[in-house]
C-alpha cells in the first residue's frame, strides 16, 4: 500500500500574516502598560504609614539632618503645654452626627458640637489656659479639634494620623494649652475634614487681650450650608444693635474651601486685624472691598454712624450695625484693599535676610496616580504625594519660603503651628505693616516670599485649605530636627486627616 507523501523538506513556513499582526500588538500594549503598571505600583501607600516617612529631605540649604526615618526622637505626644496653670476656662465639647436645621425649612445630615453647628463661641483672655474635653458621642469615622491659626504646643494640634489618633465613638481627647497670642482663630475637625467641616463640625475662638477688650465686637463665620452662606448657622443677615458712634470691631472667618470678599456700606472701616495679628496704624478705608481667604480671618473696626452700617461678605450675607434697618445692601466696589501696602511699617523681630533656610513650595498640576487612582493630581516642586518634600528644621531657625502656583487654580495655603510675615508678591517688596499670616491666598500665576522662626517644635502640616485639595496631594510637612510621631495614617486606627 501506498503512503500520502509527508511534508516537504526545508525550513517551516512563516506565521501567517493575522499571526504576526496579534503578536506586534501584544508586544505592543505590554511597553505601553508595563511603564503604567510601574507607575500606579508605585503610587501604593502602605498601611498604615507615617507622614514622616513619606516623601524626601529637604533641608533648605542648611545645615545636614538626622535621617529622616529615624524614629527615636522625641514623639510628638509629649509635646504639650507645660503650664500648670488652672485652666481659666474649662468646658466639655461632645459630637454627635445629627440633622441641623437650615432657614430654608430643610435639614443637612451634618455634625453638630454641644447640639450646635457652629460649636460654642470660646473667648478666653490672652495668657490664660484653656482645657477642652472633646467627646465623640457617635462621629463614626472618628474626629478631632484642630486649632486653626492658634500656635498650639504640637501635641495639642490635632491633625489625626500626625499628632494625635482620632477620637472614635465613645472617646475622649483633652487639649489644654495657653492662649497666648489675642486675635480671632476658629476649630474644626482635622479627621476627614473636608466632610465634616462642611457638614458643620467646627466653632470660632476668641483670644482676647490681656488687658481686656477696647469696646464691642461681633463674630461672623461664614460657612455655607446646603448652598446657602449663614453667618452664625441660622442666618445670612446679622442684626448688631449699636449706638451711633460706637466703635464695633466686626470679627470674620471663613470657614469655606473658597476665598470671598467683604465690605463696607454707610461708613468707612479700618482692617485692624488679618489672622489674628494686628495691623499696624490702618488706616480708614472707603470705596474697597477686602480678600477673605478660605480658612482666614479678618476684623474690621465699623464707627456706626446715625444711619447704621452693613458689613457684606460675599454678598448674600451681611453684618447690620446699628439701631435700625440699616443702609441698603450695594455691590462690591471695583477696588480691592492691598494688604501688601496697607498700613505702616514696624520691627518684625527677626531679620528675614539672615535666613538658614530656604525652600520652595511650587505648586503644578499633572495626570497620573496617587495610591494606585488615576487621576489630575496636584503636585508640589513637580511631584506627586507621596513623593513631596519634608521641610526639615532645627528649633530657632529663621525660614524663607517662596510659594508659586502654576496649577490653573487658586490655592488657600495654610501652615500650621506657625505665623509667617508676607515679604513679597510678584517679587513686589512689601511696604506697610507687617502682612502676619497662617492662611494665604495664592491666586494662579502669583508667588510669595514668606518668612518665620522655627519656634514650636513639632510635625506640622503645610497645605492647601480647599479641603477637597490636601486629598488630591496638595499637602507636605514642616518637620523639626529630633521629632517624630508615633501615629500613622489608615490602618487600624481609621486616621484620615484630610
Amino acid at each position: 500500500m501506498e503512503l500520502p507523501p509527508g511534508p516537504p523538506d526545508g525550513p517551516p513556513a512563516p506565521p501567517r500574516p493575522g499571526r504576526r499582526r496579534v503578536v506586534v500588538a501584544v508586544l505592543a500594549t505590554l511597553a505601553l502598560l508595563a511603564p503604567i503598571g510601574w507607575l500606579w505600583w508605585g503610587s501604593l501607600l502602605p498601611a498604615p504609614y507615617a507622614v514622616t516617612d513619606m516623601g524626601y529631605v529637604d533641608t533648605g540649604g542648611g545645615a545636614p539632618v538626622p535621617e529622616m526615618h529615624d524614629h527615636h526622637g522625641a514623639g510628638v505626644d509629649t509635646l504639650r503645654e507645660t503650664s500648670t496653670a488652672a485652666p481659666a476656662v474649662s468646658l466639655t465639647l461632645t459630637a454627635r452626627r445629627q440633622a441641623i436645621p437650615l432657614p430654608s425649612g430643610r435639614t443637612l445630615d451634618g455634625y453638630t458640637l454641644n447640639g450646635t453647628s457652629p460649636g460654642p463661641l470660646i473667648r478666653i483672655r490672652q495668657g490664660d489656659v484653656l482645657q477642652v474635653r472633646l467627646v465623640n458621642a457617635d462621629v463614626p469615622d472618628g474626629i478631632t479639634l484642630h486649632w486653626h491659626g492658634v500656635d498650639v504646643p504640637n501635641g495639642d494640634d490635632g491633625t489625626a494620623g500626625v499628632t494625635q489618633d482620632a477620637v472614635g465613638p465613645g472617646g475622649e481627647f483633652v487639649y489644654r494649652f495657653v492662649a497666648r497670642d489675642a486675635g480671632t482663630y476658629w476649630y474644626h475637625s482635622h479627621q476627614v475634614a473636608n466632610t465634616q467641616v462642611q457638614r458643620g463640625l467646627y466653632g470660632v475662638l476668641v483670644v482676647e487681650p490681656r488687658d481686656g477688650p477696647t469696646g464691642p465686637d461681633v463674630v461672623a463665620a461664614a460657612h455655607v450650608y446646603e448652598g446657602a452662606r449663614l453667618l452664625d448657622g441660622r442666618r445670612a443677615v446679622l442684626p448688631v444693635p449699636a449706638a451711633p458712634g460706637t466703635r464695633v470691631r466686626v470679627r470674620m472667618v471663613n470657614t469655606d474651601n473658597g476665598p470671598t470678599s467683604a465690605w463696607v456700606t454707610g461708613a468707612p472701616y479700618r482692617l485692624v486685624a488679618i489672622d489674628g495679628a494686628e495691623v499696624h496704624d490702618p488706616p480708614p478705608v472707603t470705596g474697597e472691598s477686602v480678600l477673605l481667604t478660605a480658612g482666614g480671618r479678618l476684623d474690621l473696626e465699623v464707627t456706626v454712624p446715625p444711619g447704621g452700617a452693613r458689613v457684606e461678605i460675599g454678598g448674600n450675607a451681611a453684618v447690620v450695625l446699628g439701631d435700625g434697618p440699616g443702609p441698603a445692601a450695594a455691590p462690591r466696589p471695583d477696588r480691592v484693599l492691598d494688604p501688601l501696602v496697607y498700613g505702616m511699617p514696624a520691627p518684625l523681630g527677626f531679620d528675614p535676610a539672615a535666613a538658614d533656610r530656604r525652600f520652595d513650595y511650587d505648586i503644578g498640576r499633572r495626570p497620573g496616580f496617587v495610591d494606585g487612582v488615576p487621576g489630575l493630581w496636584w503636585t508640589v516642586n513637580g511631584h506627586m504625594w507621596p513623593d513631596v518634600p519634608m521641610f526639615m528644621v532645627a528649633r530657632g531657625d529663621v525660614v524663607r519660603m517662596r510659594i508659586a502656583n502654576g496649577s490653573g487654580e487658586v490655592h488657600p495655603m495654610h501652615l500650621h503651628g506657625h505665623h509667617a510675615v508676607v515679604l513679597s508678591r510678584n517679587g513686589v517688596p512689601a511696604t506697610g505693616s507687617p502682612w502676619w499670616i497662617d492662611s494665604l491666598d495664592v491666586a494662579d500665576g502669583d508667588s510669595y516670599e514668606i518668612a518665620f522662626v522655627a519656634d514650636n517644635p513639632g510635625v506640622w502640616m503645610d497645605h492647601c485649605h480647599n479641603l477637597t485639595h490636601p486629598s488630591e496631594g496638595l499637602m507636605a510637612h514642616l518637620m523639626y530636627e529630633g521629632v517624630t510621631t508615633p501615629y500613622r495614617v489608615g490602618g487600624p486606627s481609621g486616621n484620615d486627616p484630610e
